[in-house]
């Protein structure tokens, strides 16, 4: 049977504390939930128990802080439960809050992704974003529908607009235009988007 081994307070938190179990970091918990359950090292309870008295203890406050996590910018489901795994919680905590931001229209991958290429599509190439959008737990699906503006003259005016901006003070000379297409093709721009930016500049002198 499973035992406690330490119960730490939390150095940025003094109303919570760790919980290891068996040696092993487990979860945070309320000290306020730590003493009504009477926890102390070498009290043998099963991890079942513990998740038991997390969830019912914690979803309100862990929803709070999602909540506020949030408040700044968009966030995907996958960096919400980072962001709780991170708090210490567990993963019954974590399907609570999701569940309820979902039905709250806080939480939608889909809303996150389209927002995302709007946004980063002004400056950044589709397989960057795809890439940023993947890192950040987007399903593919998803992705690949939000990045469907980013196809064909989509992406070719976001490259124009991203070599101009590179441009800016510079000569087009050989050496500098090679440095801009790299350039384009770090920024996740397809060589065929890359190449016709370049070439409309050439055209224009």
């Amino acid at each position: 049977m499973p035992e406690i081994t330490a119960i730490t307070p939390q150095k940025k938190d003094a109303t919570r504390c760790n919980i290891e179990v068996d040696g092993r970091f487990f979860c945070g918990m309320k000290l306020e939930t730590v003493v009504q359950n009477r926890l102390k090292a070498g009290t043998v309870v099963s991890e079942e128990e513990l998740s038991r008295m997390q969830l019912e203890s914690e979803k309100r406050t862990a929803l709070d802080k999602a909540l506020s996590h949030i408040s700044a910018s968009m966030k995907t489901e996958r960096e919400i439960r980072d962001f709780l795994r991170r708090k210490g919680y567990l993963q019954d905590v974590s399907d609570y809050v999701v569940e309820r931001m979902k039905s709250y229209g806080f939480l939608d991958d889909e809303a996150y992704a389209k927002a995302y290429v709007e946004s980063a599509g002004k400056n950044k190439g589709a397989r960057l974003i795809a890439a940023e959008l993947r890192r950040k737990g987007v399903p593919d699906e998803a992705a690949e529908a939000a990045l469907a503006s980013l196809s064909g003259e989509g992406e070719a005016e976001s490259a124009k607009r991203a070599l101009e901006k590179y441009m800016r003070g510079k000569s087009p000379d050989r050496e500098t235009l090679q440095k801009a297409y790299r350039h384009l093709l770090s920024k996740g721009y397809g060589y065929e988007a890359a190449s016709a930016a370049i070439g409309s500049l050439q055209d224009a002198d």
